[in-house]
């Protein structure tokens, strides 16, 4: 399969749609997480009260940044491509759906997206898990091998892998994992060239 014959493609959001801003290390400080913890793992871990009361942290904090989100170079112009071609197009992240749409909207790009294909947190297990894929992959009636998963970090990869979905990286200029990407792209102005 070539990258041009793919009709269905899930974007993560943040570091791959936008310019990457999110501290992890001060949200893990913030939220007494230790540093070598996943936050969301860690959180899910946690008893309900300390729980809510540290996602609705997490909540207002990563609203603010999906309000001053930037698109990442290439990204406008790769989605509305796609989009204009008659793709279906999904976003699966690790943030919250209504910050997803957020952050669609201040990019620009809220229009190529149905907001059924938007999936956050809230919507499936966080990636690395593949449950967020295969629920597009259902919604869409395709099956896995014929998407492609594209994002900025290894949790993107993996849960293409496990899926059954080829994989995209973007936004790094060197591959750190070979072994779980079918493409590697710097941006997504060199993925749209790979169209």
């Amino acid at each position: 399969m070539s990258l041009a014959g793919v009709r269905h493609w899930v974007f993560d959001m943040d570091g791959t749609l936008t310019i990457a801003v999110h501290d992890f290390p001060a949200i893990r400080v913030a939220l007494g997480i230790p540093a070598q913890d996943d936050i969301l793992t860690h959180l899910a871990a946690l008893p309900a009260a300390e729980a809510a009361a540290k996602h609705a942290w997490l909540l207002e904090h990563e609203r603010e940044l999906a309000l001053g989100s930037r698109a990442a170079p290439g990204a406008v112009a790769l989605v509305r491509e796609l989009a204009g071609r008659g793709c279906r197009l999904g976003i699966l992240t690790r943030n919250a759906r209504e910050l997803a749409h957020l952050t669609l909207q201040a990019i620009g790009l809220a229009d190529c997206f149905d907001p059924a294909d938007v999936l956050g947190r809230e919507d499936a297990r966080p990636k690395p898990d593949p449950e967020g894929l295969l629920k597009l992959s259902q919604a869409w009636d395709v099956a896995p091998a014929a998407m492609v998963m594209v994002g900025d970090y290894r949790f993107d990869l993996d849960c293409g892998r496990a899926a059954g979905t080829r994989t995209v990286l973007v936004n790094l200029p060197d591959n750190p994992w070979p072994e779980q990407t079918d493409w590697h792209a710097r941006d997504c102005a060199a993925l749209q060239r790979m169209l």
